[in-house]
């Protein structure tokens, strides 16, 4: 790869990292084509960017950047790293890589290396929690949700005041016509 290429490249993953919420590393050892065009189409429905890219340019395209030094600490830009750019359901890629590594029959495959949400690194043996995290259209949903709970509890309240006054009128109107 010739020089200008390999500024291209690191130009290219310190545009992915800032214009992402998260960044997972996963360890694709081993995976057969099939499983992991099968994983690129999940990552496509939820908006999250999956790249390949060389560890020592992406080692170089986070230097300069700074701010994701436990990737180079815990030693993780090594061996055969994927990486999955989330956009903004930064746990979608969590869940989608939780999901492989279930149905899969070799637990060796496809293992979640580390990853950074915002600035937040989070370490491989916390799949499970990030996985189950819920994502921003939940909590919103949640938000919302609290928020209509009392004023459909004050709707609710009205329409009973109204089907007992119709009621009573319509018992009146029964009697004064017996």
């Amino acid at each position: 790869m010739k020089k200008t290429e390999k500024a291209d490249v690191i130009a290219e993953i310190k545009d992915m990292l800032q214009n992402s919420t998260a960044v997972f590393l996963v360890d694709y050892h081993g995976i057969n084509v099939e499983a992991i065009n099968s994983l690129r189409g999940e990552f496509i429905k939820e908006d999250v960017k999956y790249k390949v890219y060389k560890n020592t340019l992406f080692t170089k395209a986070i230097e300069e950047l700074g701010g994701y030094d436990e990737l180079i600490e815990n030693n993780l830009l090594t061996g055969m790293t994927g990486f999955a750019f989330a956009g903004d359901n930064f746990v979608a890629p969590a869940k989608i890589i939780r999901k492989f590594w279930k149905d899969s029959k070799d637990k060796n495959l496809f293992n979640l290396k580390g990853c950074y949400i915002d600035s937040t690194f989070y370490g491989g043996d916390q799949i499970d929690a990030l996985a189950s995290m819920p994502t921003k259209e939940e909590i919103m949903a949640s938000i919302v949700g609290s928020i209509a709970a009392p004023a459909s509890g004050i709707v609710g309240a009205i329409n009973a005041v109204m089907r007992d006054l119709v009621s009573v009128v319509d018992q009146i109107s029964k009697k004064d016509a017996a």
